[in-house]
């Protein structure tokens, strides 16, 4: 049976971390950080552990794996843009925009989270040739994966290229949706996974950025699984609630039960009626302060989470 959500992550813990120039021109989302760069470092750190302690205390498998320090990566905290690991024994690798983000791809990584989660690689699907030729599909940022259904979600942009989904949804079984979004500007969002996220009975998106020509047709694919369809307004996306992760965990009153980790400030932006909404489609609702790598990295919790489907 296909899970939508999985019980195991991978993080990045992070040696260089900081504002990169190269991915700030498309995400605007990215804001420069006045704070000297050891101290921006410290803070993240202190962010990231933190993070990984609330995951494990709600018993979720996570494995930790150590940036090195050279070449200096400033986004390496963000893995999910380069490999996604899939129930059947596939691991992905994705073309990314940013030149000095491609050091983030490590087979020594992709080794040492096999060997930690007991993940059994079948096939490695390897699609950074694309960036040879200036396409790119940035792992489950640009994808939001129903993978009950089997349907790749993708808003187009400069990061997330059509040939390049089509190639991964022939590859992987899927069938695409694609559409466009925009800021309040009318810029094209950087990633999908900034204004959807898709758990076991829900399915959260920022209608108003998505086009009015896509927006019927996406709403109603959403809401054919029978999934609540809960929809976020620009202000919330813009505080990163629609960058959020349903996993699954077991407790010993609830059993199987499910865990939406999302950022304190998704969380604080959330209206009182939309949380309501998601606390009803969920067991356990954990909200983890990420301030400066919201700030200085433009991403947030869905971002920092490799979901790995053993």
């Amino acid at each position: 049976m296909t899970l939508q959500c999985t019980d195991t992550v991978f993080l990045v813990r992070p040696a260089a971390f900081g504002f990169n120039a190269e991915t700030a021109a498309t995400n605007r989302l990215q804001r420069g950080n006045a704070a000297p760069e050891p101290q921006t470092q410290r803070r993240a750190l202190a962010e990231f552990d933190a993070m990984v302690a609330a995951l494990r205390s709600e018993g979720i498998n996570v494995c930790v794996v150590d940036d090195t320090p050279q070449p200096a990566k400033p986004d390496a905290v963000f893995p999910n843009n380069w490999v996604s690991w899939h129930d059947d024994g596939t691991v992905v690798l994705y073309p990314m925009q940013a030149v000095n983000r491609r050091a983030e791809r490590r087979e020594d990584i992709v080794t040492a989270v096999a060997e930690a989660t007991g993940f059994r690689i079948a096939r490695v699907l390897d699609l950074t040739r694309h960036e040879r030729d200036g396409r790119f599909l940035e792992g489950t940022g640009s994808l939001v994966l129903d993978r009950v259904a089997r349907v790749a979600y993708a808003c187009r942009s400069p990061r997330t290229d059509a040939r390049v989904l089509g190639e991964w949804c022939e590859a992987m079984g899927y069938e695409s949706e694609l559409f466009d979004a925009t800021d309040r500007a009318g810029v094209p969002l950087y990633h999908t996974n900034v204004l959807m996220g898709i758990g076991d009975t829900f399915a959260a998106i920022g209608v108003e950025c998505v086009a009015p020509a896509d927006r019927v047709r996406v709403l109603e694919r959403l809401a054919s699984g029978g999934r609540t369809v809960i929809e976020l307004d620009r202000e919330e996306i813009e505080a990163f609630a629609g960058n959020l992760l349903e996993l699954a965990t077991w407790d010993e009153a609830l059993g199987d039960s499910s865990v939406l980790v999302l950022s304190a400030t998704a969380r604080a932006a959330l209206a009182p009626g939309r949380f309501a909404q998601f606390a009803a489609c969920t067991d356990t609702v954990l909200s983890v302060p990420l301030p400066t790598i919201e700030q200085a990295g433009g991403g947030s919790v869905r971002c920092m989470l490799a979901e790995v489907f053993r």
